[in-house]
């Protein structure tokens, strides 16, 4: 009873606030031309990439330890922030915009807190943080983008993480910084930050790619394809930030693996025959979007089954796992995206995205089952 109540927490916090977000970004595809919706989402993808070459202390990493009850919390913050200071100043220089590196800090101060509420299982503080930054977006992004356009868009997302600093403040207080608990951890510490890292670059770095290879009017269309595909991992990442502590902690989790298997097959289903149905009556300046959706729905399995392998890793420390099948993903993901792209145009760049995941997934297999032998020769 206790987990399906923890589940709800997250979950519930999750889908509604997905929701929101979900329905704020679909509200301004339809205000915009999908040559805006593609500058906004390009300068979007280069805020999260510049946010993770400065957060030391990732999501997981913080999840980890915090589940173990290490007090490290409050020297990865301090870290993070001063990369953050430095990452603010090099967009500025580069860009000659503030806005991008305030959406920095936003997504630095989201994931450090979020990553110590999941350590801790405080899934109903969570669910209260998560609702107030998903109701603030909608209502800022949408006031701020009618006042300063696209600019105004960028810095109503960034305001709305401000509620995430209280936590970051109270860590300071409560948990005082000691570089020395990095140095016995550098291992599993760098190998996530690295993971982290390619991570999100394999998450955002097609949106760089798709840019100057087809134009912001088909990254538009290819952004939105994301955007739906996204709203269809909900359920499996809501799943994935429960089983991540529960499994760090020694639980068994099996039945909510096999409930992440399934409900990602139902999902590819609806993405390949109902979604592409009732785009065109929804978004008809997106019509270029319908067949990059039904190519990038077969990506929804082997996603899932990342998410169930990436906690199976995390919870063994072995994040040194999850950073070779990230970085193999991206080497796959960049040639074949530049290459599938000037090919086949937004159906390539579907296609390249739907190999490196399947790829990363296989990788994550068969690196379980050696795992897994080598623990048995080992017991006997």
């Amino acid at each position: 009873m206790k987990q399906i109540k923890n589940l709800l927490n997250i979950g519930s916090g999750d889908i509604i606030g997905s929701g929101i977000t979900a329905a704020f970004w679909f509200y301004l595809a339809t205000l915009m031309n999908p040559d805006s919706f593609g500058e906004l989402h390009y300068f979007i993808s280069i805020a999260g990439i510049v946010s993770y070459f400065t957060l030391i202390g990732s999501q997981n990493t913080i999840t980890v330890y915090v589940a173990k009850k290490i007090p490290i919390q409050s020297t990865f913050n301090f870290i993070s922030l001063i990369g953050g200071i430095i990452g603010f100043v090099i967009l500025y220089i580069l860009f000659q915009r503030i806005d991008i590196g305030f959406l920095v800090f936003g997504y630095i101060i989201y994931n450090l807190a979020t990553g110590e509420l999941l350590g801790k299982q405080e899934y109903k503080n969570y669910f209260k943080y998560i609702i107030i930054q998903k109701i603030l977006t909608p209502v800022l992004g949408l006031s701020l983008f009618f006042i300063l356009d696209i600019q105004g868009v960028i810095y109503g997302l960034s305001i709305s993480y401000i509620f995430f600093s209280v936590l970051i403040i109270k860590n300071f207080s409560k948990v005082k910084i000691d570089f020395k608990l990095l140095y016995p951890r550098k291992g599993f510490i760098i190998n996530n930050y690295l993971n982290g890292l390619s991570g999100t670059l394999h998450g955002q770095v097609d949106k760089i790619i798709v840019m100057p290879i087809l134009g912001a009017s088909l990254l538009g269309n290819y952004s939105l394809s994301l955007q739906i595909i996204s709203m269809m991992m909900i359920f499996s990442a809501i799943l994935y930030k429960y089983m991540l502590p529960q499994e760090t902690a020694g639980h068994n989790i099996d039945q909510i693996k096999k409930l992440l298997i399934f409900s990602s097959i139902i999902l590819t289903i609806i993405g390949f025959f109902i979604v592409p149905m009732i785009l065109p009556s929804i978004f008809p300046k997106y019509t270029d979007a319908i067949e990059p959706i039904k190519i990038m729905s077969f990506s929804i399995i082997p996603m899932s089954i990342c998410k169930i392998y990436t906690s199976k890793f995390l919870s063994m420390e072995k994040s040194k796992v999850i950073f070779i099948g990230s970085i193999t993903s991206t080497a796959i993901l960049i040639p074949t995206m530049i290459a599938f792209g000037i090919w086949f145009d937004i159906s390539g760049i579907a296609a390249s995205f739907v190999l490196a995941t399947v790829i990363q997934a296989s990788y994550y297999y068969v690196s379980a089952k050696k795992l897994n032998k080598g623990e048995n020769t080992a017991i006997q």
